[in-house]
């Protein structure tokens, strides 16, 4: 398969299990989603041809992949146990809310400082994604930080 066909070209998010997200929040799952159709690395296993559309949801305490061909044609459903997310999750969400704040009222180092512990915690949340998927679908680094932001997304129940 080329390497252009090695990636995902559609993305939409089970909004269902969403409430209501603040402008920030927003403001990252769109930035998530321009930045990963606009460059990723996305191969399921046995090496289907691409590109692919995907679905990301959230089913009784799983993260879903539902990977379709780009005529639709379902691929492969991945489900990946949120359980060992959580901690990551959690800390992450209580960082990025100190760092929207400080970042209206704080000074340029404070900022730097709560930014560097969300950029860590994205990473670890990131890696953890990457080696969950690594049997079904082989990711860059650069695809599993946005896929762990709309995972972060969909945690989000208002």
């Amino acid at each position: 398969m080329a390497e252009t066909d090695r990636r995902i070209a559609k993305i939409t998010l089970d909004e269902r299990t969403v409430v209501r997200r603040s402008s920030d929040i927003e403001h990252e799952r769109a930035v998530a989603i321009f930045d990963l159709l606009e460059e990723n690395s996305f191969a399921p296993a046995g090496d289907p041809p691409g590109p692919f559309h995907l679905h990301l949801g959230i089913e009784e305490n799983r993260l879903v992949l539902d990977i379709r061909s780009s005529a639709e044609a379902p691929i492969d459903r991945v489900l990946v146990p949120l359980r060992p997310f959580r901690g990551i999750v959690k800390d992450y969400f209580l960082v990025c809310e100190s760092y929207f704040n400080a970042i209206r009222t704080a000074s340029p180092s404070r900022i730097e400082a709560i930014d560097m512990g969300r950029r860590a915690l994205h990473n670890e949340g990131s890696e953890l994604l990457r080696e969950r998927l690594a049997e079904r679908v082989a990711v860059d680094l650069n695809t599993a930080r946005r896929l762990f932001t709309l995972l972060c997304v969909l945690h989000i129940r208002g």
